[in-house]
């Protein structure tokens, strides 16, 4: 068979630095100059972007939080795990119910890294504040009081001033399910951040604005993201997630006592007619999961034990769904629940919830 000049084959060889697609002068590794190879000059543009590349890959590893190896990891790995029901001299009861939102707010980048969409500016953090103190919050309709760890009524504006340069700031809203029976909002927001202080291994600077404006009493929490040394305050992303609102469970058990199970009862009976997501909706969703068709609410069926014994509130729920369209008695017991009921739900939530209003600003 006669060769074809013009047949060949490729093979790519290693690839080289021609000196053409420089990226810039920068330390990497301890030594300042031009990356030698192409994966430094990837890590390289990575740095100047503010990233890390070291962790370039290890996507869907640990709990997938963006920030594992911060302050207060190995207190979350603890908190996270803990069972809220136990027994007191054969009573079952339970810890209480404390909601937390959390927002972690990019304020400035990197050195040397670029100033992207996702920071939020200087205006912006000084609206925050004016919104934290608006006329009517107070429960006598007042206008919003600042307040920190050691003043009643602290300068909301000069906390702003000290944390302009700062990388981020940490902003919390905080709210007990039986927050009206509170006596002293400001002692327990203190003494949680004090448990705050103490899992961080750090003294806060951190100023906060109760809010009596909604059904459910909250708390407005902004902390500077530094440490007591001036360093950047990072804090894990579990710690967040879960160690916040586990200590601010223990902070107002400590002051109301834990609940029994006909005080759970009774929290569940106001929710009844609630036009938003519920405890009882989750169960009905779950119930309704867990047999790929409907939700068996018959008396003589073999059910959990959480919907044995809130039968009766949940087909009272389930005929409040019914009136929204959302369920439908299949035949006497049986419930079919529509898949949309938790989005539906949520929205209506929403439209009249500030807490989420605000969080989204």
């Amino acid at each position: 068979m006669a060769r074809d000049d013009d047949d060949f084959r490729l093979q790519p060889g290693r690839i080289r630095d021609r000196g053409g697609a420089r990226i810039g002068k920068r330390r990497i590794g301890g030594a300042s100059g031009r990356a030698s190879s192409f994966n430094g000059q990837i890590h390289q543009a990575i740095r100047r972007a503010g990233g890390n590349p070291s962790r370039v890959g290890e996507a869907g590893k640990g709990s997938g939080r963006f920030n594992q190896r911060g302050r207060g990891a190995s207190v979350a790995a603890v908190l996270k795990n803990r069972k809220p029901w136990s027994r007191d001299g054969g009573i079952r009861a339970r810890s209480r119910r404390v909601a937390v939102k959390a927002r972690v707010v990019k304020l400035n980048p990197q050195y040397g890294a670029a100033r992207g969409r996702h920071f939020v500016s200087a205006k912006a953090v000084d609206a925050h504040l004016r919104y934290l103190q608006r006329d009517g919050v107070t429960k006598d309709g007042e206008r919003g009081q600042v307040y920190s760890a050691s003043r009643d009524v602290e300068d909301g504006g000069a906390f702003v001033e000290r944390g302009r340069e700062d990388r981020h700031q940490f902003r919390f809203i905080v709210s007990a399910e039986e927050g009206v029976e509170l006596p002293d909002h400001r002692a327990t927001i203190r003494d949680l951040m004090k448990q705050m202080e103490a899992d961080l291994g750090t003294r806060l600077d951190w100023i906060a604005v109760d809010h009596h404006n909604t059904g459910h009493p909250h708390t407005h929490i902004i902390v500077r993201g530094v440490t007591d040394d001036g360093k950047t305050l990072n804090i894990a992303g579990d710690y967040i997630a879960y160690g916040i609102r586990e200590r601010a469970s223990e902070v107002v058990t400590r002051e109301l006592g834990r609940q029994t199970e006909q005080e759970v009862s009774r929290g569940l009976e106001r929710e009844v007619d609630a036009d938003r997501f519920t405890r009882l909706d989750r169960m009905l969703l779950a119930e309704q999961r867990s047999r790929n068709e409907f939700a068996d609410l018959r008396p003589d069926r073999d059910v959990l034990e959480s919907l044995r014994q809130n039968r009766a509130l949940l087909i009272q729920r389930a005929r409040k769904l019914e009136r929204m369209g959302l369920a439908a008695e299949v035949e006497p017991g049986r419930w079919a629940v529509s898949s949309k009921t938790e989005s539906v739900l949520r929205e209506l939530g929403e439209r009249g919830d500030i807490i989420k209003t605000m969080h989204r600003a």
